[in-house]
């Protein structure tokens, strides 16, 4: 919402989904919803108004909720009070101070939030800098806003993430507390992939936003752009709503906020509203009044906005003297050098259309350069003929619901740009490009023709929709969902609670003897775009060797048997090879092929594997003594997986009826023997172990899924990644089973 002067506390937003929280709500943000000021040699707040600040007031002033955030920059004398009485009157409001200097202002706030990442998802690369050097700063500041709420933290508790600035503090939150219920909004666009993947840093914010249970945007499109941005640039499993990470099922929502319908309900009843809103009138004498309200901000299109109203009136002069344009730009970011100099062209601009076009009779355009009252607002909404929304990009833009909500009368029309979320829900607008001054200035026109009967059809359709989706409504709806995510998150325990980590290692300490099956790629050395980069480092080897004189280690992987004899050929452990085809019981002693496998079907498998890697650019055939693997790792993700699909169904056909099975492993479907699998390591492995052992079985993909369905009870199954699996346990990556196998030794 625009930004107006503050309000007054009320608790009119005590909804019952208050008390349907479980726990407190943590609202996260990087401004508190207030303004701090000096008061009789201490501190008192004064409340911001706004769409997050009216609809979430409800949750802050309850005993169940705490705001964190900063609370902007201090003046001289309420910094002179001191943090202590600054800290004690913010907790008396539930808010929680996160302290921001002057260096993280300019470097996680100026030089990175709004100087990177807000052009880049408003699609407005022109403005992005050409070098940044402020992604530490970005990073450093979201760390320590994820210590303010972990340190917050109580059982129980939903932690909710707000917007752009803080895309790093679910995940970072989410390593130190797994059990942890959190949602992430944002209330920005989120760009199509191929804008997104510009930005270096592109899968550090993504892999924060996915610490979250649920990740909310405003429309649908958004959730897709972020689903396909996940898929392209983490590898996850996507699906429309939902990502797979870390074992943990990732929800993905759209969830449009509506504005403050209370509030505008009220105010266009109040006597003081209805006379300033005649007075408006008055004054135009008759004029049709186009009104335009944003924040000074480039994203908004004023510019084209103003160049478009010029046109009106260059095409016909008559008009001069019968419509006017109030257009109101709240100060914005005024410390930013880039934004003095947007105000300067606008005012410039201003000044120009209006010596070209202005009469002895009338200024066309009405600039007003400041911050208004709630009540000045909506005076404005209710006077204005038409509204003029044209953001070139917006996340979803409540001033376009504010006017609907203002506009009891059900007269006005709505001009809406198709690049605001709010475009995707108002389809009863008059829907314009802002990138087209000449089509902008058709819909002016077509606006000051609109006979009444169309406008309150329009406008009554668009009142239907916006009343009954208020902001409450919006974050009862979130936080529901939110709730829910976290109840269904599902997956292996992950072993990241120390006292998981302690019984294990008990269970490990206690073992007559401990018997470990590992696999290879994506447990003990992380995936690589081609396999043979894959090579095992000296820790690694040096780690296994260590292990060996205090447990019987054993390596089991898919690769073939000459890569993995000469990689760990000299150590002192058992080696499986083709998920157990070859087999090398210790040092020195030949490989042997546990099972005779014809391999009369390979021609017919790998001419059509030839068929899918000339249809996936990057694909590879991989061939082994008795099994076929089609690679896609460095293959388009959307292509790979429409083509892994179509390659998997095409393969299933071929080898119906047959004693063969087709697998898909990380990016790779696979043609093997059925009666050969971990699973048969596994049970040979166990058939040898000394009575008493402790098998512990790690692994990362579907192949190893066999391994711990053959466990003897009392196994234990650790799942490395996300996934669905049977193990109990999971890990997050090679390096924590690196950690643990340390700890083992």
């Amino acid at each position: 919402m625009l930004d107006v002067q503050p309000a007054h506390l009320h608790t009119q937003y005590m909804t019952s989904a208050v008390a349907e929280v479980e726990g407190r709500v943590l609202i996260v943000s990087n401004r508190l919803p207030v303004t701090v000021q000096e008061s009789g040699g201490g501190v008192e707040v004064v409340p911001s108004a706004g769409g997050l600040a009216s609809g979430l007031r409800g949750y802050y002033q309850s005993a169940s909720a705490m705001w964190i955030g900063w609370p902007g920059p201090l003046s001289p004398g309420a910094a002179r009070a001191g943090r202590r009485s600054l800290e004690d009157t913010l907790s008396s409001h539930n808010l929680r101070l996160v302290d921001l200097d002057q260096r993280d202002v300019e470097g996680y706030y100026d030089g990175f939030s709004n100087a990177v990442i807000w052009p880049l998802f408003h699609y407005l690369l022109d403005r992005m800098p050409l070098r940044s050097q402020n992604w530490d700063a970005y990073r450093r500041v979201n760390q320590r806003f994820a210590d303010a709420v972990v340190d917050e933290m109580r059982p129980g508790d939903v932690v909710w993430v707000h917007d752009y600035h803080l895309m790093l503090v679910p995940g970072l939150v989410r390593e130190r507390r797994p059990d942890a219920r959190i949602g992430f909004f944002l209330h920005i666009p989120f760009p199509s992939p191929e804008v997104f993947r510009i930005l270096p840093w592109r899968r550090e914010l993504l892999m924060g936003v996915l610490g979250a249970d649920l990740a909310g945007f405003h429309t649908p499109s958004y959730v897709r752009h972020f689903a396909t941005a996940v898929r392209a640039q983490c590898g996850l499993d996507t699906a429309p709503d939902r990502v797979r990470v870390d074992g943990r099922t990732v929800r993905l929502g759209h969830f449009p906020m509506g504005p403050d319908v209370e509030q505008f309900q009220r105010l266009t009843r109040a006597p003081g509203v209805q006379e300033e809103t005649a007075r408006i009138r008055e004054e135009s004498r008759g004029r049709f009044l186009f009104l335009g309200v944003d924040r000074l901000d480039y994203t908004k299109g004023i510019p084209r906005r103003l160049i478009a109203f010029e046109r009106l009136l260059q095409r016909d002069p008559s008009l001069r003297d019968k419509v006017r344009l109030i257009q109101l730009a709240v100060p914005s970011r005024e410390g930013v050098r880039e934004y003095a100099s947007f105000r300067k062209q606008v005012e410039e601009l201003v000044g120009r259309i209006n010596g070209a076009v202005g009469t002895l009779d009338s200024v066309p355009i009405h600039y007003l350069h400041r911050a208004i009252t709630p009540e000045q607002l909506t005076a404005l909404y209710c006077a204005a003929d038409a509204m003029l929304v044209t953001p070139l990009r917006d996340g979803m833009n409540l001033v376009a619901k504010e006017y609907i909500a203002a506009r009891a009368d059900e007269d006005g029309v709505l001009l809406l740009s198709e690049f605001a979320g709010a475009a995707e829900e108002l389809g009863e607008a008059v829907i314009i490009n802002p990138y087209d001054e000449n089509g902008m200035a058709d819909s002016m026109a077509h606006a000051m023709a609109m006979g009444q009967a169309e406008r309150t059809a329009r406008m009554r359709a668009l009142r239907r929709r916006v009343l009954t989706h208020p902001v409450g409504d919006w974050a009862h709806r979130f936080l529901a969902a939110v709730t829910e995510a976290a109840d269904s998150r599902g997956g292996p325990q992950p072993l990241t609670d120390p006292n998981e980590i302690e019984g294990l290692m008990r269970r490990v300490t206690s073992a007559a003897r401990v018997v470990l099956v590992l696999d290879y790629d994506g447990t003990l050395v992380g995936l690589r775009e081609m396999p043979e980069l894959a090579m095992p480092d000296a820790g690694l080897l040096g780690l296994l060797t260590v292990l060996s004189t205090t447990c019987d280690v054993h390596l089991a992987s898919g690769r073939p048997h000459e890569v993995i004899d000469g990689w760990f050929g000299n150590l002192p452990i058992g080696l499986w090879a083709e998920h157990g085809l070859w087999h090398r019981p210790a040092p020195g002693e030949p490989w042997k092929k546990r099972a005779e496998v014809p391999t009369d079907w390979m021609p017919a498998i790998r001419a059509r594997m030839e068929e899918f890697v000339a249809r996936a650019p990057g694909a590879r055939l991989e061939e082994k003594s008795a099994s076929l693997a089609w690679h896609y790792r460095l293959v388009d993700p959307a292509t790979g997986e429409a083509q892994a699909a179509a390659l998997k169904r095409a393969l299933e056909q071929l080898v119906a009826g047959r004693v063969i099975e087709v697998i898909e492993g990380h990016k790779v479907i696979e043609v093997r023997q059925a009666a050969v699998d971990k699973g048969s390591v596994v049970r040979e492995i166990v058939a040898r172990a000394p009575e008493g052992s402790l098998v512990v079985a790690i692994g990362d993909d579907r192949t190893d899924e066999d391994m711990f369905a053959a466990l003897p009870p009392g196994g234990v199954a650790i799942r490395v990644g996300a996934g669905d699996s049977a193990a109990p346990y999971r890990l997050d990556s090679p390096t924590a089973v690196r950690a643990l196998l340390g700890a083992l030794t």
